[in-house]
């Protein structure tokens, strides 16, 4: 999907998102599901973030 942005959105959000150790497209997943969720917009089919890190150790 092509995201047309002004370049200081663009780099405001970039610095955002190394702030938070999320890449770029990963801050504007975020925000957008944050976004639907508050406006009770979010499908109840939308699959979960991924979490991020390590996966959890299998004993």
């Amino acid at each position: 999907m092509l995201l047309r942005l002004d370049p200081t959105m663009h780099d405001a959000l970039a610095r955002w998102a190394a702030d938070e150790l999320r890449s770029t497209n990963a801050q504007i997943d975020y925000l957008l599901r944050r976004a639907l969720k508050e406006a009770g917009r979010l499908p109840s089919q939308a699959r979960p973030h991924p979490r991020r890190g390590r996966p959890p150790r299998e004993d």
